[in-house]
């Protein structure tokens, strides 16, 4: 009563007619709008609170699936959770019954903006950066639905009036701007709980079958190239071992440049259908020729039938996959066989 008599006092002692103190007076709130005022200020109480959280709970769970889809999938889904749980008590704390709204409808928008202000606030990237990101990714489904694949990157550029060296240096800023936990799971199905730590290559470590295909494939490499013709085995030790030129090649062995460059096509030629022999069936070898010459008399056949014999025939499979302190590593010098393996391997 003490406030609704000082409310009366301060409205009574307004300058002004009688008629406009009658209209002020009122306007004063009565003790039931006072007292509604004031639980709206102190909201439910405790246990009011506690018994809409729990009963709304699963309200968060509902946000958030309605939510994540319009983030990343390296925003891991339970700190969305935290952030709508926060929300939701938030809400339970501030709800005020008498506004004629529901609880659900009132707590869903506090736990939606809970979550995207947890979601803005540990995002070190600029806005512009996922304003970019969104752009790209509408960019990319609209591409690939007209096409019907993963358009490629130039049609990309084209569609959003860029450069490709402007859609490079766009993706490289959205690469940079995701940061991921090596403990968050990087599988979308639930059956597999791997993360990130577990699909990360070690570099230092080699997978046992890994290193037995190398070791083989370097074995195949080293036969195939000792069992070249002299020739065409001087033009590639000389070029891919030796770094030596076309011009040096053709003066140790007498012949033009243009005969060293027909030299090392067809070596690398055989090379390759050499080594390709090594990892067909034997019906697929068989019943398939390597390839036909004009002339069809069937000497070039037998020629690289006898080469590709000849490389299975020269170790043994256990030899080809046990190292030796006669391994062609230790014996060719600084280049080393795998190496020039590779480079010879991706030019075939």
């Amino acid at each position: 009563m003490s406030e609704l008599s000082g409310l009366c006092r301060s409205y009574s002692g307004a300058p002004g007619s009688d008629t406009d103190t009658d209209v002020a007076i009122s306007t004063v709130p009565t003790l039931a709008e006072l007292r509604a005022r004031r639980r709206r200020q102190r909201g439910p109480s405790k246990s009011e609170a506690s018994a809409l959280i729990e009963e709304y709970l699963p309200l968060v769970n509902h946000v958030v699936f309605q939510v994540a889809v319009h983030f990343p999938r390296h925003v891991e889904r339970e700190e969305l959770a935290r952030a709508g749980a926060l929300g939701l008590v938030e809400a339970a704390r501030r709800f005020d019954p008498e506004r004629g709204i529901p609880f659900n409808r009132y707590a869903a928008q506090r736990i939606r903006g809970a979550i995207i202000d947890a979601v803005r606030s540990a995002d070190w990237a600029p806005r512009s950066v996922r304003a970019l990101a969104r752009q790209l990714d509408q960019v990319e489904q609209s591409l690939a639905g007209r096409y019907g694949r993963v358009p490629s990157l130039g049609e990309t550029a084209n569609e959003l009036g860029m450069s490709r060296e402007e859609l490079d240096r766009l993706r490289d800023r959205l690469f940079r701007s995701v940061v991921v936990a090596f403990d968050s799971l990087s599988s979308e199905h639930d059956d597999e709980d791997l993360t990130v730590i577990d699909i990360l290559a070690d570099r230092a470590t080699v997978e046992p079958s890994t290193e037995l295909e190398a070791r083989e494939l370097r074995s195949y490499m080293t036969d195939a190239v000792e069992l070249l013709p002299e020739r065409h085995r001087l033009v590639v030790i000389g070029y891919f071992m030796e770094n030596k030129t076309s011009a040096e090649l053709a003066r140790f062995l007498g012949v033009t440049e243009s005969r060293i460059s027909q030299m090392r096509s067809e070596a690398l030629v055989m090379l390759r259908r050499g080594i390709e022999a090594q990892y067909e069936d034997d019906s697929d070898s068989a019943g398939a020729p390597v390839g036909r010459d004009v002339g069809g008399d069937g000497l070039i056949e037998r020629r690289r039938a006898r080469y590709a014999a000849g490389i299975s025939a020269a170790r043994g499979v256990h030899d080809r996959i046990t190292p030796t302190s006669t391994d062609p590593d230790v014996i060719i010098g600084s280049t080393s066989l795998e190496e020039v393996s590779l480079s010879l391997v991706g030019m075939l």
